[in-house]
């Protein structure tokens, strides 16, 4: 078996075993966490936090986080999605009469990568490096990760889509993070 193939098999074995353990309240529970909506609460609760640390100058901070969430967002579509074109579980041909969808919602027709990953990975990486809260660093990557493993519990990215798509989050965040470093050396010069 080649190595990519043996990947795959690895994938959808994982997928298959996340997905497959269900029930009533978790298929809620995970679709709740899933939503954008159910999360402002922690975003105002984190600009509120930069405002208060940084005072006058937490724009930039806050600027980056949301450029952040847009650059993620989009290049996990146009980059990622429209390139590789990988089904997400739930239309692929040989898993999707097995997989258990919650409320019945698929997305779009791709997965790879996935753009909540990449999103709640990126916000929690550059967020922690924002706000430097010890206790801070653990809840926001606890809260990325379950974010992550709800959308393959929920049957729409395979365990990759996740992976890859928090790796993409993070090197983001470092990157705007390099570059908010470099502007204030140079704003100090």
């Amino acid at each position: 078996m080649a190595f990519i193939e043996s990947i795959e098999k690895i994938d959808t074995d994982l997928f298959t075993a996340i997905n497959g353990s269900h029930s009533p309240f978790w298929d809620q529970v995970m679709y709740a966490v899933s939503g954008t909506f159910f999360w402002i609460p922690l975003y105002l609760l984190v600009i509120f936090l930069v405002i208060k640390k940084y005072k006058r100058s937490a724009v930039i901070p806050i600027l980056l986080m949301i450029v952040g969430v847009i650059i993620t967002d989009q290049l996990s579509v146009h980059l990622f999605k429209d390139v590789f074109e990988r089904f997400r579980p739930c239309h692929n041909l040989e898993l999707k009469d097995s997989v258990h969808l919650v409320n019945g919602k698929c997305g779009g027709q791709f997965g790879f990568v996935s753009s909540h990953a990449a999103n709640t990975f990126m916000f929690a990486l550059l967020s922690s490096m924002i706000l430097k809260i010890r206790i801070y660093y653990f809840l926001i990557f606890f809260w990325a990760a379950f974010i992550s493993y709800s959308r393959i519990y929920l049957g729409v990215h395979f365990p990759a889509d996740i992976a890859v798509g928090a790796l993409l989050g993070m090197i983001i965040a470092l990157i705007l993070f390099f570059l908010r470093m470099k502007l204030q050396k140079i704003k100090k010069e």
